[in-house]
């Protein structure tokens, strides 16, 4: 069971390129619900071909939130967008609707789940001095004091992400306890919240009916149907203006922000203005990074708790026995 207060929400998520939004429209339109964006990227306004968001004509079919929210050049945490989806949840509520989310980023997923680990603050000066080491004597030379101290984490960070290894071995220097062990802790405690164990229904020891329904449900496909929509969908994607798009966000006034220029393709193609690759070899790239992004995320789905697998066929019947479930509750 979702915790408060999610805990009437449905969750429909999948990697990208899966179909989940083509499909959650037309789920939300059977459900009478309103669609709560849980997309990182689709924060960003005049970031709408790259990050594959819904078109007006889709939004026109089923309402939805927290799209187009921030400027390319504002930064949005974690912490932020739950803040932002628990005032959309209670104010689509409020309205006798029922709430649809709908997306892809595991973190907001994990954190719509289990909370959110926020360890100690930021140190500058551990920042400061673990960034010129860096600068100094490479990533690597991080990553394998990394591996020496906390090699969970070293597994999971990859070698050339310096700010993910400075904030694992910053945890670990202010702590005295490595990043992983917080998390383990952090996802055993929260998930045992979101799993709904110890809730009861008000009729002895039996267990919330609802909660032997799965909270989450994520679009999975084979494999390689999904690589080749993968691949497809980047080329409709230059097909439709995605060199333009990135041209233009080039020229705004202000450089996109750190979050902003992690969604895949903007980048790829900056770099192939300045002349450092062909058009080709810029859509194969980022085509395979594209399909590296979604076997993350099927990693990400397959390992969290209360999330279950279904097709596009069993979507709609799970998600209306969870609805009829809650509403034999209420």
């Amino acid at each position: 069971m979702l915790p408060t207060p999610f805990q009437n929400a449905l969750v429909f998520t999948g990697p990208t390129g899966s179909g989940k939004t083509k499909l959650a429209i037309e789920l939300a339109q059977r459900l009478d619900a309103e669609i709560v964006s849980m997309d990182s990227m689709a924060l960003y306004r005049r970031m709408d071909i790259g990050t594959a968001k819904p078109t007006q004509a889709e939004r026109a079919l089923a309402p939805h939130h927290l799209l187009d929210v921030l400027e390319p050049w504002e930064s949005a945490s974690v912490a932020w967008w739950l803040d932002e989806a628990k005032k959309c949840c209670a104010a689509i509520e409020s309205r006798g609707k029922q709430v649809l989310i709908v997306g892809g980023t595991p973190l907001y997923l994990k954190a719509l789940l289990c909370g959110l680990f926020d360890g100690p603050p930021a140190d500058d000066a551990i920042r400061q001095r673990l960034r010129h080491e860096a600068e100094l004597l490479g990533p690597a030379a991080l990553h394998r004091r990394l591996t020496a101290l906390d090699p969970l984490s070293a597994q999971r960070i990859h070698p050339n992400d310096v700010r993910r290894m400075i904030r694992a071995l910053e945890v670990q220097e202010l702590t005295g306890r490595p990043l992983s062990a917080w998390q383990t802790q952090w996802g055993a405690d929260s998930g045992r919240q979101a799993s709904g164990s110890g809730q009861r229904s008000g009729h002895g020891d039996k267990p919330d009916s609802a909660s032997l329904l799965p909270a989450i449900l994520w679009l999975d496909i084979p494999r390689d149907e999904l690589y080749a929509r993968i691949d497809r969908r980047v080329e409709m994607m230059f097909a439709s203006g995605l060199v333009e798009e990135a041209r233009r966000l080039r020229g705004l006034e202000m450089p996109l922000s750190k979050e902003a220029e992690k969604a895949v393709g903007y980048q790829e193609i900056f770099d192939m203005l300045d002349g450092k690759a062909t058009l080709d070899k810029t859509i194969t790239l980022v085509q395979m990074r594209s399909r590296n992004l979604a076997k993350r995320q099927i990693t990400w789905f397959r390992h969290l708790p209360d999330c279950q697998p279904a097709t596009k066929e069993l979507t709609w019947s799970l998600l209306q026995s969870k609805m009829k479930q809650k509403r034999g509750l209420s």
